[in-house]
C-alpha cells in the first residue's frame, strides 16, 4: 500500500501544526505508524491522498451514522450554504433543530445550541453550580467530557481523592472541587455521596463510556446515580456526545430508562458539522441568559449551515427507525467475527458493544472500568490495527477508542471485514509464537 504522499504531508504539517495534527490522537502514536490524509469520503469508504481506500470505523468518531456524504444531507448543506455560512443572528433552523431534540430526548425540555461537545460540557456544568450554588463535581475514572481544565483531571486513589492536573496549563486550584471515581463502582460512589454530598453540585457521566474503548454502564450504577443525585439536590449531567441519536434516537437515557437533569449533545446533531449542545429540565434552563443570570455565548452557536445538516440528519433517523435495527445487526456480526477469530487463533480478547458501537480490548477479563481497560494488551492491539490496516479497513488507532459501524456499511463491506479481522489474528498467532 503505498503511503507516500502522506508521509510527505505529514511531514510538512509537524513542521506548522503540532505533531502534525489537529487532534491528539490522529497523529496515529500509540500504534506507531504514521497517519493516512484523507482526500474524501463517501459511504462506508474513507480515500486517502495517495488513493487508497478504506472502509472506514471511525465515522467522524462517531456522527456518520447514515455513512458520508449522504446525498440528502449534503443537498441540505448545499442550499443552506447558498444562503450565507453565518449571520450571528436567529434563524428558523436553529428553532427546528431544538424542537427536534426536545421531542427526542426524554429530558430535555429547553435546548441551546453551541459549537462542540466541550463546549457544551462546560456550559451545563457552570448552569448546575448556578442552580445548586455549589462547586463540586463527580466525574469518572475513564469518562472524557472534552479538554476543558475542569473536567482534564487524574483519577485520585481512595474514594474521596480530589482531581489532579491530567494536563501542564490546568491550575491545580481550577480542578480542586473535581472529584474522580470508578465508574460502575456502586459503593464508591455512595460513599462519596455520604462524606460531601451536601457539596456536591453535579455528577457528570458518560451513560456509555466510550474514550476508554466502549464501556457499558451496569444499569443499577445509572439508576443509583439518579437517585443520590435527587436525594442530595444535586445535577446529573450525561454527557450523550457519542451516544445522544447514536443508540438510539432518544440516547442512552431513552436506551436505558433512566433521565438525567441535563444532558450534553453533539456530532450527530450536526451530520457531522462541527456542532455541540446542551439540554434538560425547563427550571433549570432557564438560569442561561439572557433569560437568567449564567453567562453562555457563542458567535458561531446555530450556525445555519450546521442547522441543516443536523435537520436533515435527524429526519433521516427520525423517519427511518429501522436505521438503528439494521445497523446495530451489521456491528454484532462484526463483534461474532472478533469472537470467533480470537477463539479460533487462541487470542485473549474481549468484546464490549451496545447497538452500532463496539470495542474488542485484547484482554481475557471482562472490561467494566478503566482499570479492567487498561490492562489490555495494547502491543497485541497495535499488530491487529496495522493488519487492518493493510487490508483496506480504517479503525479508531487506540486501544481505548469506540468503533462506529454505519447504515451505509454494505454486505461487502462486512463480509471483508470480517475476512480481515480472521487475517489479522491469523497474522498474530504466528507473530507470538
Amino acid at each position: 500500500m503505498d503511503n507516500a504522499r502522506s508521509q510527505e504531508l505529514f511531514e510538512m504539517a509537524k513542521m506548522i501544526i503540532p505533531g502534525g495534527v489537529n487532534s491528539p490522537v490522529r497523529a496515529f502514536g500509540p500504534v506507531g505508524l504514521k497517519p493516512p490524509f484523507i482526500l474524501k469520503a463517501k459511504g462506508e469508504k474513507i480515500f486517502d491522498a495517495d488513493g487508497n481506500r478504506y472502509i472506514d470505523y471511525v465515522g467522524s468518531w462517531g456522527p456518520m451514522i447514515l455513512g458520508h456524504a449522504r446525498a440528502e444531507v449534503v443537498e441540505a448543506v448545499k442550499k443552506a450554504a447558498e444562503d450565507g455560512s453565518s449571520y450571528g443572528a436567529p434563524t428558523e433552523k436553529e428553532v427546528v433543530l431544538a424542537q427536534m431534540i426536545c421531542d427526542a430526548v426524554p429530558s430535555v425540555e429547553m435546548v441551546r445550541m453551541v459549537n462542540s461537545g466541550t463546549e457544551a460540557v462546560m456550559s451545563a456544568v457552570r448552569l448546575a453550580r448556578a442552580y445548586t450554588g455549589r462547586d463540586a463535581i463527580v466525574k469518572f475514572e475513564g469518562c472524557y467530557h472534552g479538554h476543558w481544565d475542569g473536567l482534564l483531571v487524574k483519577a485520585g486513589s481512595g474514594a474521596l481523592t480530589m482531581g489532579v492536573p491530567n494536563s501542564p496549563g490546568v491550575p491545580s486550584d481550577y480542578v480542586k472541587s473535581t472529584v474522580t471515581a470508578c465508574y460502575n463502582d456502586c459503593l464508591e460512589i455512595q460513599e462519596i455521596f455520604a462524606d460531601i454530598g451536601s457539596r456536591i453540585a453535579a455528577v457528570i457521566v458518560e451513560p456509555v463510556a466510550g474514550n476508554m474503548g466502549l464501556v457499558p454502564p451496569d444499569i443499577e450504577f445509572l439508576k443509583l446515580l439518579r437517585r443520590l443525585t435527587a436525594e442530595h439536590g444535586a445535577v446529573l449531567i450525561f454527557d450523550e456526545v457519542i451516544t445522544g441519536f447514536r443508540v438510539s434516537y432518544g440516547g442512552a437515557q431513552e436506551y436505558y430508562g433512566v433521565l438525567p437533569d441535563i444532558t450534553t449533545l453533539g456530532k450527530i446533531i450536526g451530520g457531522g458539522m462541527p456542532v455541540g449542545a446542551y439540554g434538560g429540565r425547563r427550571d433549570i434552563m432557564k438560569l442561561v441568559s439572557p433569560s437568567g443570570p449564567v453567562y453562555q455565548a457563542g458567535t458561531l452557536s446555530g450556525n445555519p449551515v450546521a442547522m441543516a445538516a443536523g435537520i436533515k440528519t435527524l429526519e433521516i433517523l427520525r423517519d427511518n427507525p429501522s436505521i438503528y435495527s439494521e445497523t446495530d445487526k451489521k456491528a454484532e456480526r462484526l463483534e461474532k467475527a472478533f469472537n470467533s477469530s480470537a477463539e479460533r487463533y487462541e487470542i485473549p480478547l474481549h468484546v464490549n458493544r451496545v447497538g452500532s458501537a463496539l470495542s474488542p480490548f485484547f484482554t481475557r477479563q471482562p472490561v467494566s472500568d478503566f482499570k479492567t481497560a487498561v490492562k489490555s494488551d495494547t502491543r497485541q492491539f497495535a499488530g491487529y490495527f496495522g493488519e487492518m490496516l493493510r487490508n483496506g479497513i480504517y479503525l479508531p488507532p487506540s486501544q481505548f477508542e469506540t468503533m462506529f459501524v454505519s447504515h451505509a456499511h454494505t454486505e461487502a463491506g462486512i463480509k471483508t471485514t470480517e475476512q480481515a479481522i480472521g487475517a489479522a489474528f491469523l497474522r498474530l498467532k504466528e507473530t507470538t509464537n
